[in-house]
C-alpha cells in the first residue's frame, strides 16, 4: 500500500481565485504546535486556524465563511495542477503547484524545536520553494480576529507588518516586500530553481515586537521541525502490515494534544456539518472525556507512554475537584475545555457556515447532558495507564473510589447515551456496558495493586450491571441486543462488547448480534452509529456513516475470528481516507467526508483496529 504521506492529490482545475467557494472536507492537511492548528487546503490556502489555543476564537475562518479571513499563496494565472503531501515521518505539509512555467511548493509547518521548549514561539512558516523553470506566485493574507468579527489593523514596522484586532496581536514578516490595502496584507514573487522566499506569521504576547523574517534561518527551522517530529515518531513500538496509516493516525493525535496542560482534543473545528445544508453542526475543540480516554488507549498501544501520564494528569485534576456534584449531569462532565472549565454552546448567527450549513455553534450544550458511558471509558483508561505507565497515586485513587461510588448509585438511569442524542433520555444499553466496566476495571485495579475497596460491594454491583444488560438489553426474536431498553432497534456501540471483555467473541449472543449489526446498519464496510430512520436523536436531518464504528466492525470481525473480512474491510476504510491519510468525523452516501477534521476518536479506532489485526494475524 503507497504512503499516504507520499500519495499525490489527484489534479485540480485552474482555481485563479477561490471566490465564494468552499473546497471540499477532505481537500485539507493539518499543520500545527502542539498548542493549535491550522488546516491547509490542497491549493496552498489557511482557511482555518484560531489562536493562541484550539478554542481561541478564529483569525482566519473562511472554511465557515469566505468572508472570515484566509491566507493564500498560489501561482499568478492559475495552476495546471496541484499535488500535497506530508515530509514523510513529519507533520511539515507541502503543496506542489505545476505550471506551464515551472514546478513550485509551498511548505507549510508551525515549528516544533523541542519537547516541552520553554521558549516556544507560536509560528505559521511558509516557504515558497522553486522547483524547476520561474514560477510567480500571489500571496494575500486577510486576517479576520474573532470568528470574522473584527476587521484586522495592519501597521508597518521595524521588521515587517504588526496586524492587531480584537485581542489578538500578530506579526508577519518576509524575505521580500508586503503591501497593505485596507488591511489586506499581498505581495507577487517570482522564484526559480533552487530559490525560496520566506512568509512568517507569529502570534505574538501583548508588547510584543515583530521578529525580521530575513533573520530566520528557515532550513535550521525546517530541520529542526522534521526532526521533533521524526524523534517523537521513533518511539512507537508498531512495526505491522499498516505502519503508514498507524503513523499517520499516531501524529495526527499528537497534533491534537495541548502539550502544557497534557489535554486531548476531539477535532480542531468546529461546526463543519454532518449533512450539507443541514443544522448537525458542532464545536469539537473541547477535551471529550470519552474521545480523549480513548486516545490514551491508542497512544499507550503505540508505546506513548510521555503523553498518557500527561493526560492523566489532566484528568486527575477534574477527578479530583471538589465541586458540588449537579444532580443532573453527574460528578464529571462529558467535555471540558483545555483549562477545565465547561463551554457552553452558542451560535455564531454572523457566519455562513460551511457550504452555507447553518448554523455555526461554538461551545457545546452536550456538556449539560448526563453520559453514563464515559465513566466506564474513564475507568478503563485509568486501569490501562495504572497497568502499562507508572501507576495512580494515593489520592488519585481516593478520587476513583468516590467517583466509582456515584456510578454505583446511578447506573440505572436514563441519559443521553454515547451518542449525545438531544431527544429523550433512555436506559441505554452502551451506558450500562460501560458503568460495567466502570466497576470491572477498579476491581481489576485494586487486586492488581492491592489497593483498598469494597470488592464484595462492587462486585454484587458488576454483576447486577450485568444480569440487567442479559435479561432486558437482550431481544431474543431479534437475536441482538438492542440501543436501550425496550427499543427494537440496534446500535453500533454492542461491537464494544468484546472489546471490553463483557462478552467472549465467540459468544452466540454476540456473533448474532454482530449479524443484525451487519444487516442494518452496514453498508459495505461502513456502518451507521444507529439506525437513522428509526431513531429520534432529537435534530432534524440526516447522517452520513461514522468512520469510528467502521473501524470498531474491523475490529469486531478480528474478535470473532472472521480475519479474512476483516482484513478487507480494513482496506476497504484506507480508500476513504484523503489524500494525506487524514479522517473526518462521517463519510456521506457518495463517499464525502462529513463532520469536524481530522476527528481523534476516528484515528484512535484506526490504530485500534489495524494492531489487533495485525496480532491476530501473526
Amino acid at each position: 500500500m503507497a504512503d499516504p504521506a507520499e500519495r499525490d492529490q489527484p489534479d485540480q482545475p485552474d482555481r485563479p481565485d477561490r471566490g465564494p467557494t468552499y473546497p471540499p472536507i477532505a481537500d485539507h492537511g493539518l499543520i500545527g504546535d502542539l498548542r493549535t492548528c491550522a488546516l491547509v487546503d490542497a491549493h496552498a490556502t489557511i482557511d482555518w486556524l484560531c489562536a493562541p489555543r484550539f478554542d481561541s476564537p478564529s483569525v482566519f475562518g473562511a472554511l465557515l465563511d469566505p468572508d472570515a479571513g484566509s491566507w493564500r499563496i498560489e501561482p499568478v494565472g492559475g495552476t495546471t495542477t496541484t499535488h500535497q503531501f506530508y515530509l514523510p515521518d513529519t507533520t511539515i505539509l507541502i503543496t506542489r503547484f505545476h505550471t506551464e512555467e515551472g514546478v513550485v511548493e509551498v511548505h507549510d509547518f508551525m515549528p516544533v524545536l523541542r519537547a516541552d521548549d520553554p521558549d516556544h514561539r507560536q509560528r505559521v512558516v511558509r516557504r515558497v520553494a522553486g522547483v524547476r523553470g520561474t514560477s510567480r506566485l500571489r500571496m494575500v493574507l486577510e486576517a479576520r480576529p474573532d470568528y470574522g468579527r473584527a476587521a484586522a489593523e495592519v501597521t508597518e514596522v521595524e521588521g515587517g507588518l504588526l496586524v492587531t484586532g480584537d485581542g489578538v496581536r500578530l506579526g508577519l514578516s518576509a524575505t521580500t516586500g508586503l503591501e497593505v490595502v485596507d488591511g489586506t496584507v499581498s505581495a507577487e514573487v517570482e522564484v526559480s530553481s533552487g530559490e525560496h522566499v520566506l512568509f512568517v506569521l507569529e502570534v505574538l504576547e501583548e508588547g510584543g515586537e515583530v521578529h525580521p523574517g530575513e533573520r530566520l534561518d528557515t532550513d535550521e527551522l525546517f530541520e529542526a521541525t522534521s526532526s521533533f517530529w521524526r524523534g517523537w515518531l521513533s518511539q512507537s513500538t508498531y512495526v505491522g502490515r499498516w505502519r503508514e496509516m498507524v503513523n499517520r493516525s499516531a501524529l495526527t493525535l499528537k497534533l491534537l494534544t495541548h502539550e502544557p496542560s497534557g489535554a486531548i482534543i476531539a477535532a480542531p473545528t468546529t461546526s463543519l456539518p454532518e449533512e450539507i445544508g443541514g443544522t448537525r453542526n458542532w464545536d469539537y475543540r473541547y477535551v471529550w472525556i470519552r474521545d480523549a480516554a480513548f486516545s490514551l488507549y491508542a497512544l499507550l498501544k503505540l508505546g506513548f507512554t510521555e503523553e498518557a501520564a500527561r493526560f492523566m494528569a489532566w484528568l486527575s485534576e477534574r477527578i479530583g475537584e471538589d465541586a458540588e456534584v449537579d444532580p443532573e449531569t453527574g460528578p464529571l462532565r462529558v467535555a471540558y475545555d483545555i483549562d477545565g472549565n465547561v463551554p457552553q454552546e452558542r451560535e455564531l448567527g454572523h457566519l455562513r457556515g460551511y457550504r452555507d450549513s447553518a448554523p455555526v455553534r461554538v461551545g457545546n450544550a452536550a456538556t449539560g447532558q448526563l453520559q453514563l458511558d464515559i465513566y466506564g471509558e474513564l475507568f478503563d483508561s485509568v486501569y490501562l495507564f495504572n497497568k502499562y505507565g507508572p501507576g495512580i497515586s494515593h489520592d488519585a485513587w481516593a478520587d476513583l473510589t468516590r467517583l466509582l461510588s456515584w456510578v454505583m448509585e446511578n447506573w440505572d438511569r436514563e441519559d443521553a447515551g454515547m451518542w449525545e442524542v438531544r431527544g429523550e433520555p433512555q436506559k441505554h444499553t452502551v451506558s450500562r456496558l460501560m458503568c460495567w466496566v466502570a466497576v470491572e476495571r477498579m476491581m481489576r485495579t485494586a487486586r492488581q495493586r492491592g489497593l483498598p475497596g469494597e470488592l464484595a460491594e462492587w462486585a454484587e454491583v458488576r454483576d447486577a450491571i450485568y444480569r440487567r444488560i442479559m435479561d432486558h438489553a437482550w431481544d431474543p426474536d431479534l437475536g441482538s441486543f438492542v440501543a436501550h431498553e425496550g427499543a427494537s432497534t440496534v446500535d453500533a456501540s454492542v461491537l464494544l462488547m468484546p472489546m471490553v471483555k463483557f462478552v467472549a467473541p465467540n459468544d452466540p449472543r454476540f456473533l448474532s448480534s454482530l449479524a443484525v449489526v451487519e444487516e442494518r446498519l452496514v453498508s459495505d464496510t461502513l456502518v451507521f452509529r444507529y439506525e437513522p430512520e428509526a431513531t429520534d436523536d432529537g435534530v432534524d436531518g440526516e447522517e452520513g456513516t461514522f468512520s469510528m464504528c467502521s473501524f470498531w466492525y474491523v475490529e469486531a470481525l478480528t474478535r470473532a475470528g472472521r480475519l479474512d473480512d476483516a482484513r478487507l474491510a480494513l482496506e476497504k476504510m484506507f480508500t476513504y481516507a484523503n489524500h494525506l491519510g487524514l479522517y473526518g468525523e462521517q463519510v456521506g452516501l457518495t463517499g464525502e467526508q462529513l463532520g469536524n477534521f481530522p476527528q481523534a476518536f476516528t484515528h484512535l479506532s484506526l490504530i485500534s483496529a489495524a494492531t489487533n489485526l495485525d496480532e491476530a494475524l501473526g
